[in-house]
This record gives C-alpha cells, sequence and structure tokens, in this order.
C-alpha cells in the first residue's frame, strides 16, 4: 500500500513539476508495456489535471528484439511517414511529452551494432523535425523512468526479480524525492540550488574548462555567449518544466572546433541496447581523432560514424560527486540516472537553448557560432572522485571551479 501511494506521488511530480501539465493540454507518453500498470497510473491523474487527451506510445522489448533478429534491414530503416506526422500534430498543438523509460540494458547486445546504428540513423532523420520541439524548448517534455524486471537485475544480480525491482523502486522514490512529504516542495528547493550554480557560472562566462583526472585531460572552449542551464527550463510561454527527472547537472555547450585533449569515461554506456565500457577519446580542433573501448567497441565505432556532428560534442556537464545518485554506490546502466552522478559531455548535437539567441538561428548561423549538428545526442560519464576543473576567464587566467570531484566556488 504504502508503495502504491509512492506510485501516485511519482507520477504526480512527473505532471506537475516533469512537464507541469496545464488544464486542456494534450499529453503523449512513451512507455513500455511492461510498465503499464504505472502509465496508467499517470494518464488517470493527467485527466484529473485537466489534459484534453492522454495519447500513449507503447513499446515492448520482446516485439523489438524480434523485430532486429527477423525483419529486412530496408524495414528497421523505413520510418512511416505517419508516425513522423503524429509526433508533429502533437507537437504543433503544443502537447507535453512524458517519457517512461524502463529498456532492459542488454536487449541488443547480440544483434550486429552496424543494423542497430542504421536503425538508428533511420529514426534520427526521419524525426528531426520534431525533436526541433524538443531541443528548443518549444513543448514540455519530461524523461523519468521505472523499473523493469530485466533492468533491475542487471542492477541487483543476485536477488530474485521481485526483490529487485523493489529495491530499485525504493532507489527511484528517493533519488527523484518522491519520498519526502512534499515532491514538488522539493524539487522548487532543489531547483533552485541548480539554478545558483548556472547562475555563478553565467555571470563568470569562463573562456574555457579544463577537467585533469586519471585519464583525462582536456581543454573544453566555450561558444561567446553560451548560456549555462541546468534543473527548470521554460517553454517560450514562460512555463516551466523539468526536462530530465532526476537531475543534478548544470550544462552548456564546448565549441564545436575547440576541445583538445583526451578524456576517459567512468561509468559504462548504455547505447542502442549495447554495453560500451573501458573507452576514450582523443579530441583535436573538437573531432575525435583516436578512441578506444575495451567493450562495445564496434557498437562505439558505429554510434561515431552516425553523421560528421557525431564525432563532435554538443554538451558538457557538471554534476558534483556528492549526488545522491553517486553516493547510491549504484550502476544504473541507465543513462538518465548515472549522467546524474557524474560529470559527463555528450557526442553530437548541442541544444540551440544553451547559446543567446540560438533558437533563432539557421544550422549555419549556428555553426559559425560554435554550435554543434548532428542526428543524435548520447551522453557519457567522466567525473570522479578525483577530478579537478579549472575555469580559465577572459584574460587567460585559471581559476578552480571543481576540486576532488566537488564545487570549489561557494554560491
Amino acid at each position: 500500500m504504502a508503495e502504491q501511494k509512492l506510485k501516485e506521488k511519482y507520477a504526480e511530480l512527473a505532471l506537475k513539476t516533469g512537464v507541469n501539465l496545464q488544464k486542456n493540454q494534450a499529453l503523449v507518453i512513451n512507455s513500455s508495456i511492461e510498465g503499464a500498470d504505472f502509465t496508467k497510473i499517470v494518464a488517470k491523474k493527467a485527466y484529473e489535471l485537466g489534459a484534453k487527451n492522454v495519447h500513449i506510445n507503447w513499446t515492448d522489448d520482446e516485439l523489438t528484439l524480434m523485430k532486429f533478429q527477423y525483419a529486412e534491414e530496408d524495414v528497421l530503416t523505413d520510418i512511416p511517414d505517419w508516425q513522423v506526422a503524429k509526433h508533429l500534430d502533437f507537437a504543433e498543438d503544443g502537447a507535453a511529452l512524458l517519457a517512461i523509460r524502463s529498456t532492459n540494458p542488454d536487449l541488443l547486445k547480440d544483434i550486429d551494432p552496424g543494423k542497430v546504428a542504421k536503425a538508428n540513423k533511420a529514426s534520427g532523420e526521419a524525426m528531426k523535425g520534431f525533436r526541433q520541439y524538443t531541443m528548443n524548448d518549444r513543448i514540455p517534455w519530461s524523461i523519468i523512468s521505472i523499473p523493469t524486471g530485466d533492468w533491475a537485475q542487471k542492477i541487483f544480480p543476485d536477488k530474485t526479480k521481485e526483490d529487485a525491482i523493489e529495491s530499485l523502486w525504493d532507489q527511484i522514490f528517493k533519488i527523484v524525492r518522491v519520498d519526502q512529504g512534499d515532491p514538488v516542495a522539493a524539487w522548487d528547493q532543489h531547483n533552485n540550488t541548480l539554478k545558483k550554480a548556472r547562475e555563478f557560472l553565467n555571470k563568470k562566462s569562463y573562456r574555457a574548462l579544463i577537467f585533469k583526472s586519471e585519464g583525462t585531460d582536456i581543454r573544453f572552449e566555450l561558444p561567446e555567449g553560451h548560456i549555462w542551464k541546468g534543473g527548470a527550463a521554460n517553454t517560450p510561454n514562460g512555463n516551466a518544466f523539468n526536462p530530465n527527472m532526476p537531475t543534478e547537472e548544470v550544462f552548456t555547450m564546448p565549441h564545436k572546433y575547440k576541445v583538445d585533449g583526451k578524456v576517459t569515461a567512468t561509468k559504462p554506456l548504455v547505447y542502442g541496447g549495447n554495453m560500451i565500457d573501458g573507452f576514450s577519446f582523443t579530441f583535436k580542433d573538437g573531432k575525435v581523432v583516436d578512441f578506444e573501448a575495451k567493450q562495445g567497441y564496434e557498437t562505439l565505432k558505429h554510434l561515431l560514424e552516425t553523421d560528421e556532428g557525431a564525432m563532435r560534442l554538443g554538451e558538457l556537464a557538471l554534476v558534483p560527486h556528492a549526488s545522491p545518485i553517486s553516493q547510491s554506490g549504484l550502476i544504473f546502466y541507465n543513462t538518465l540516472f548515472d549522467e546524474n552522478a557524474s560529470c559527463h559531455i555528450a557526442l553530437g548535437k548541442a541544444y540551440p537553448t544553451n547559446l543567446e539567441g540560438g533558437s533563432d538561428m539557421d544550422e549555419e548561423q549556428l555553426d559559425k557560432h560554435g554550435v554543434n549538428d548532428s542526428l543524435t545526442h548520447v551522453d557519457f560519464m567522466i567525473g570522479s572522485a578525483d577530478l579537478d576543473i579549472d575555469g580559465e576567464t577572459k584574460d587567460g587566467n585559471q581559476e578552480p571551479v571543481f576540486r576532488n570531484g566537488e564545487w570549489a566556488v561557494k554560491f
């Protein structure tokens, strides 16, 4: 009974703080069949909050795997026009988008990575217009996660499926502050903390950030007019929403042509149903010129070959090592959680909202300002307890921003 009440609080938090659902606004939910019970809780609460329509796009891991096992490649890369039109129709109507992620991290581990990469690229190309709505915050959107059996047992391999799911629910409730008396108020306070961090960085307006730790020595130059964001975002009409729940980051974009050095990942990355681990990149003039991976090399290679922009960076995020997710001591094999345990960067497309006036620029203008474009956007973790970050001022001086994985400044 207690768990049921927490699920209802979680659903309400996702609607009120996640997408900030308004009366007479449509809601689109992407969810898995295995999460149907929780999705129905969300749908019911959405209608109670005044949603004019709740549309659910269902997925099923077993059916997804079957399709990759048996369907021809031209079927996997054919994205029907009606699917694209459906998403654009909801976006043009100003619908809110809630993604409830719960995929098995190892779902496609036995599928040819090249096959998966082509399917992902085709989807990215087809949905490029729709992504303009989310990556420019033109509609409210949010991503949350719920436990499924395969995912839970990946994190807790020594537990039965039922116990693993219960343990993962407990972790999620704590991490997203649902276990607190008033989760919405707790998130208001948390967003205010992130606001102070981003305001500090925006005031500093560093020319570059230098990261140093074991396996990492890299300089990220930042574009002129870059903006730090984090916590709540705002639609053009001023409605606040939280794109990621959980979130512990403040983030901006590196200059696509001005990143130099080597960076080593500190946590595994699950991409396209495959695990990538023990990997590192060397950048020169913003582009990957060398990379290594102890596991998932071919998957990583195909990711980098998605397009020209996949070999450059679109995001740079700061997360203190003392974040609740990091302190849990768990690897979640889920980027939504793992990226909020650690400083991270993203290969691929940058958010235009991270640049002054970026949302109103065309692709050519964005490129001139150093804003990366790509069909993909994939975060991977580079933070650790020994990470030091220095900020380089416009006059070339350096000052501490992080020491030993934690903020070296007070807001």
